[in-house]
């Protein structure tokens, strides 16, 4: 057998992409964990709007990386979450 060859490092940006979602799972999963106070749902929003600005960034220069019904999907996930923070006291 032969063994296989030299695998690619991922580019800045997946990594990026990639260090925002364990980011975000973090956030989640601490008060989880901890039992503390949840995390702002702007700033989980905002991250995820970040993200969603990396992908389409990715998208550009890859074609496989062209999900639109993904991105719509996040885009409504997204408003849900400002929608519901939007009705919180305080």
């Amino acid at each position: 057998m032969t063994s296989p060859g030299p695998r690619r490092r991922p580019d800045p940006a997946t990594m990026l992409s990639l260090g925002l979602l364990a980011l975000l799972a973090l956030l989640l999963l601490w008060p989880l964990l901890s039992g503390g106070p949840a995390p702002s749902p702007y700033l989980v929003g905002g991250l995820l709007l970040a993200r969603l600005g990396l992908q389409l960034w990715r998208a550009r220069s890859d074609e496989r990386l062209r999900r639109p019904s993904s991105w719509a999907l996040d885009l409504i996930l997204i408003g849900l979450l400002f929608y519901a923070a939007s009705g919180q006291p305080g």
